[in-house]
């Protein structure tokens, strides 16, 4: 418990001649008195004991210091979207494939077999290269590598590899995978870039290595030079931002190159059906089929399968507590 001393300078060599191990501190040490300017010394003791406990073991105390708790609400919310989700895409591709093969398969109508209806007047534009492909296989090209980012360092986290006590060590991981997985980025670019008849795949490849890893950067700086305003010790020095800039041009661009020229070199992949030369006029869109409301309705059920454990996530940052994943 804490208590006052009159500590005493051990002389020029430094030190404190009542706090060693020849004159431990006890409760019988005078207290240490308050008259005017002074210097006042602070100390502590510490006393290590024997714990049958493993190393691998001894986070255990703070992970299961709470009792943790399953969301059964959420888990349920999540299954229902998704089945519901499941069950109306199904209705509705089930509904237009069943109503026109009836209609092809209807003897009466054999005699306009000839001209083609349906979903049957979109095969030839299906696999129409978009507006702007390069924009496309960037998106897809960098998906893929965050995706490939999040699989190992779960693998690795589950595998145990990655231990709270070690502080960092998440980030650590997520940032060298990131950069390695620059390969499939580059890879996975290139071949989509390619198949939808692209020709700059220099200025693709590019843009692959150096746009999303540059959003990031320009944010995390900008964030940052606000905590050097403030003279935070949280602040991340200079060293560690070159250090990020040598990784990230010095390995993750030159390995985005290396996957896509492997990405080229591979044949072009050949769509199953041919395009058609003249694209068909679509017709006038309602009200409710514009990007705008399909983009808010379309995204109202996956933000109701994550907005209540995310209530969870947020809980566990402010508080300062641990988090499980649907309370496992």
């Amino acid at each position: 418990e804490p208590f006052s001393v009159q500590h005493e300078p051990a002389g020029a060599g430094g030190g404190l001649s009542t706090c060693s191990g020849a004159r431990p501190v006890t409760h019988s040490a005078p207290p240490q008195p308050v008259s005017g300017p002074q210097t006042v010394y602070w100390t502590y003791d510490v006393r290590w004991e024997y714990s049958e406990v493993k190393w691998a073991s001894r986070w255990d105390v703070y992970l299961y210091a709470t009792d943790e708790q399953i969301h059964w609400f959420s888990i349920v919310n999540s299954l229902m979207i998704v089945l519901f989700l499941t069950g109306l895409l199904a209705m509705i591709m089930l509904r237009t494939l069943h109503r026109d093969l009836r209609r092809y398969n209807d003897a009466e109508a054999k005699e306009e077999a000839a001209e083609e209806g349906g979903w049957k007047l979109v095969h030839g534009d299906v696999f129409r290269p978009p507006q702007r492909p390069a924009l496309l296989s960037v998106y897809v090209g960098t998906g893929v590598q965050v995706l490939g980012m999040s699989v190992v360092t779960m693998c690795f986290a589950v595998a145990g590899f990655l231990s709270p006590a070690n502080r960092g060590a998440l980030m650590t991981a997520l940032l060298l995978l990131f950069t390695a997985m620059g390969v499939l980025a580059g890879f996975v670019s290139a071949r989509l870039y390619k198949a939808l008849s692209g020709s700059d795949w220099r200025m693709t490849t590019l843009k692959t290595a150096v746009m999303f890893p540059g959003i990031i950067f320009i944010v995390f700086f900008s964030l940052n030079m606000f905590i050097w305003g403030q003279k935070s010790s949280g602040a991340v020095p200079f060293g560690t931002f070159f250090a990020l800039l040598v990784l990230w041009f010095g390995i993750s661009v030159p390995l985005v190159y290396l996957g896509a020229f492997f990405g080229y070199r591979r044949p072009k992949i050949e769509p199953p059906t041919k395009t058609n030369m003249i694209p068909r006029t679509v017709p006038e869109h309602a009200w409710y089929t514009q990007p705008v409301f399909s983009v808010l309705i379309g995204g109202l059920l996956p933000f109701g399968a994550v907005f209540i454990e995310l209530f969870f996530i947020m809980t566990s940052v402010w508080l300062q507590r641990f988090y499980y994943v649907f309370g496992f």
